[in-house]
């Protein structure tokens, strides 16, 4: 038996989906097929596998090293893996062991960048069967199946601010190299500051033609393709999808989006606040609802007027105010992302909630009798590892529901309303995480404790570094 079988790991959708895969493989003579999973941090790693191989490895599973788990942002292995347990306190994940990667074969496409390229999304086993527990992907499946025994479906709706410049220089020479290497040289495809306006988006718009095509022809639902207030600053927003979906496509849009406009001289980023003059924070404003599976109806639809949710859906807004802080981690997981929680700014700075208020940290959308009634958590950076934000919102919105939290009332100013504060920083987060109780019996801690070390470790290398602001404060004065 293969290892699929062996270990029941496929359902009936997804061996259908192998058939298919294998089919189209040989009818469009595709030359090569990469395997992916996303990492801790929603960076897509994997092998690149010629047709045959990844073909016969479909069932079988493609061996990978466990280090891929152990890096930070900068690729560095973080953990000690060649001492006993490997740093994880796991005999399996001693000395660089290989785990194997299984297709799941319902995520496969061919690349419309390179028509002889397949891609299928991961998951990540050891050699019994299974599964590791520090992939992300697997813990949001346990997540959301947890909300399946209680009849329900998370659907989500993405709406991802980025940046698209003119590639200059990809500042390729050995001297560059590093870890992390220098960042490329760009320039802009549009000055700020206007939003929405026709001109800008003109301007940009033969480079967002070659993204919009390319991510139309992987069959991701996009919606609109909008400029931003910042100087080539852009939006992409996308229908509301059901499950693991919406992750997914979260994923692959972000590994997408960097690797068609690369091909066309022009760099993307997801970074949150890039280092250049006079460019403005990007967001990732998250529309999420959860919705009955017997009846299709919205549990957050209200049906009493004066009302803007249901009694489950206050409770669930209450539960994500009430661990906003220690879910920040997960919505907000590096260093430069917490430089967008500011006052007057259109992004949130603390755990308040209003009506169609661009302000807050969740806005609140629909109504009384309106089915796409929805809450749209205006926290996030588009560097976010989706399966862990989404995972942070379901399991903090059903623990409102578990023990009938209210929200407090609506915030009309929220930069001077009275609640908690967001985290200022991402040791500030790191912290609220490691103290959490909830996050610790919801999660495991076993995870809790592993994702900790390693935003501390991208935390003291940043520590170590002697910023421009230190040079200017200090170097002349003392």
């Amino acid at each position: 038996m293969s290892f699929v079988a062996r270990h029941a790991l496929w359902s009936d959708e997804q061996k259908e989906a192998a058939t298919r895969l294998r089919r189209i493989a040989e009818e469009q003579k595709l030359e090569t097929i990469r395997l992916s999973f996303a990492d801790q941090h929603g960076i897509l790693r994997g092998k690149t596998l010629v047709t045959s191989e990844a073909l016969g490895c479909l069932e079988s599973g493609c061996s990978i090293t466990t280090t891929m788990l152990a890096k930070d942002t900068s690729h560095r292995t973080v953990f000690p893996v060649f001492t006993a347990g490997g740093g994880f306190g796991m005999k399996e994940m001693e000395g660089a062991a290989d785990v194997l990667m299984v297709a799941d074969p319902t995520t496969f496409r061919v690349l419309p960048w390179s028509p002889t390229t397949g891609w299928v999304l991961c998951d990540i086993y050891f050699a019994d069967g299974r599964p590791i527990p520090f992939s992300t992907r697997q813990l949001f499946r346990k997540v959301l199946d947890g909300l399946d025994k209680r009849g329900y479906d998370f659907v989500a709706g993405l709406e991802v601010e980025f940046h698209l410049f003119k590639l200059d220089d990809p500042r390729m020479a050995p001297q560059d190299a590093g870890q992390p290497g220098q960042p490329p040289q760009v320039s802009l495809l549009s000055h700020g500051y206007q939003y929405l306006t026709e001109q800008r988006y003109d301007l940009m718009e033969p480079a967002l033609d070659i993204i919009r095509r390319d991510i139309i022809a992987l069959g991701l639902p996009l919606r609109s393709v909008e400029v931003e207030f910042g100087p080539s600053q852009c939006e992409f927003t996308f229908a509301p999808r059901t499950g693991l979906v919406p992750a997914d496509n979260m994923v692959l849009l972000r590994s997408a989006v960097k690797q068609i406009a690369r091909r066309h001289g022009y760099h993307a980023t997801f970074m949150c606040r890039p280092k250049l003059p006079n460019v403005f924070a990007s967001g990732w404003h998250l529309h999420q609802s959860i919705v009955a599976r017997d009846s299709g109806d919205n549990a957050f639809m209200a049906r009493e007027s004066g009302e803007p949710l249901s009694e489950f859906g206050r409770a669930y807004l209450a539960g994500l105010l009430q661990h906003a802080r220690a879910s920040a981690v997960f919505s907000t997981p590096t260093i430069n992302g917490y430089k967008r929680y500011r006052s007057y700014s259109l992004a949130p700075d603390r755990a308040i909630w209003g009506r169609d208020n661009r302000g807050v940290m969740i806005r609140v959308l629909g109504g009384p009798d309106d089915p796409a009634t929805r809450l749209e958590n205006r926290i996030g950076e588009p560097a976010a590892n989706p399966y862990l934000y989404m995972a942070s919102q379901v399991l903090s919105g059903l623990d409102g529901v578990d023990r009938k939290l209210k929200p407090p009332p609506s915030a009309d100013t929220p930069y001077e309303t009275k609640a908690a504060l967001l985290p200022k920083s991402l040791r500030e987060a790191v912290f609220a995480l490691h103290e959490d109780s909830f996050f610790r019996n919801a999660l495991g801690a076993e995870f809790v404790d592993y994702y900790v070390h390693i935003k501390n470790a991208e935390i003291e290398r940043f520590q170590a570094e002697v910023s421009d602001w230190e040079q200017r404060e200090y170097f002349e004065m003392f």
